[in-house]
């Protein structure tokens, strides 16, 4: 059993911890007895998980028992230091296991986190793409990362989201949780959406360092965990912009490989240096023009951004990936590119319009033709990805004025699916 605390989003947990925090030794054990008898009872043979609910009284009751081992079966090895895998496969193979119960040893805390590719900030719907950048924390004592991806993979809409676990003990649960948190900094994800940010926020809220958690958690306190996006400051603007030019690869023309022109110093005939950009960020952009004193405000290192301002020196995480670069502001990974505007227009102008994919995924059902009148609400096409069917709905009244999609196509995110005109 393994009696762990969980916090949940939607219908799916994110955050295990063993043991249960704020639990008595005793509850500890009731619920632990309580699971054994449940398996003694129907003759069960094999690894298992029994779940219960615990009210605010410190009563428990029996919710479910699933017949495998679960996601959050590291925080159990986590503290008994043993192979929950490799005895399922020994009683699989009918053999007896090396220890009774009471010989299952207890030690310490931990923490585990779900990383999924989702976008937190639309509802959780699951992200798909190429993972541009994955690197994971570094390993030491006390830590645990299972993941089953690497840099360059490609998330497709026909699995599970989970990217891997973060699993952090400690001596008490303040180590785990430290020692959790330091892993998440440390993680580097890019290319896709992901939960990375959302669960650095859970893990780093103090009532979560309170171990003040319940079923609310993540409501209460949703202003903290999913903020609403703000504008990105000059100082970030200026870092993005040093990280992103001095990150460039030198550019040498075949048939004058001394040419100054080739350089991207921004050498202009006659006047000062100066270099001119438009960035975009998080649906943010930005047009930024450096010049010879700007150069020097900020020096990339390696894969490090050192920037000096009123006299505070900082090191920001820079890391380029292609067209792209990715630096580490307020202790969130951005990524950067150069945005055209003359193209965004142009683009915007070309656009069907009407409502769009929300994800990448496969059209299951297609439930109005073109002509039809629909009231606000009505369900007009459902879009699969991910073991999750999303329903796109009508926000207002009209008439189906054109269906850009069919059954069985699959569509990327932001494709054209209805236009709908409003009467």
């Amino acid at each position: 059993n393994e009696r762990d605390c969980s916090i949940q989003r939607r219908h799916q947990k994110v955050v295990e911890e063993a043991p249960a925090p704020g639990l008595s030794p005793e509850l500890r054990r009731a619920m632990g007895e309580a699971a054994v008898r449940s398996a003694q009872a129907i003759g069960y043979v094999g690894a298992g998980t029994v779940e219960f609910l615990l009210d605010a009284r410190g009563e428990f009751f029996f919710m479910e028992m699933n017949t495998r081992l679960q996601v959050e079966h590291p925080v159990t090895e986590a503290i008994t230091g043993l192979d929950l895998v490799a005895w399922q496969i020994r009683v699989a193979r009918g053999e007896a296991l090396p220890m009774t119960q009471d010989q299952v040893p207890l030690n310490g805390h931990a923490i585990e986190v779900r990383l999924y590719a989702e976008d937190p900030g639309n509802d959780f719907l699951p992200a798909t793409g190429r993972l541009e950048l994955y690197r994971e924390s570094a390993p030491g004592a006390g830590r645990r990362v299972d993941s089953g991806v690497e840099e360059g993979d490609e998330i497709s809409p026909f699995y599970d989201p989970m990217l891997g676990k973060l699993i952090a003990w400690g001596e008490d649960r303040e180590q785990a949780r430290l020692r959790l948190l330091s892993m998440l900094d440390e993680f580097a994800i890019g290319g896709l959406k992901t939960n990375i940010n959302f669960l650095r926020r859970i893990i780093g809220h103090p009532a979560f360092a309170a171990a003040e958690l319940d079923t609310g958690f993540i409501p209460r306190y949703q202003e903290q965990l999913l903020p609403t996006p703000v504008q990105l400051s000059d100082d970030f603007w200026q870092a993005a912009a040093q990280a992103f030019t001095q990150s460039q690869q030198p550019v040498t023309r075949a048939d004058d490989p001394s040419s100054p022109w080739a350089a991207r110093s921004g050498l202009r005939a006659g006047l000062p240096r100066e270099i001119t950009l438009h960035l975009s960020c998080e649906d943010q952009d930005r047009a930024l023009t450096l010049g010879d004193i700007d150069v020097h405000s900020a020096r990339l290192k390696g894969e490090h951004l050192l920037t000096e301002h009123a006299g505070v020196r900082r090191q920001h995480r820079a890391i380029r990936r292609g067209e792209h670069v990715y630096l580490q502001w307020d202790g969130e990974l951005r990524r950067i590119e150069s945005y055209d505007p003359i193209s965004a227009v142009e683009a915007s102008h070309s656009h069907q319009g009407g409502l769009t994919a929300p994800m990448n995924g496969s059209i299951v059902r297609v439930l109005v033709e073109a002509g039809q009148s629909v009231e606000a609400g009505a369900q007009l096409v459902v879009l699969e990805a991910m073991k999750m069917e999303h329903s796109i709905r009508a926000p207002h009244a009209g008439v189906i004025k054109a269906l850009y999609c069919q059954e069985g196509e699959m569509v990327s995110e932001g494709s054209a699916l209805v236009e709908l005109e409003e009467v």
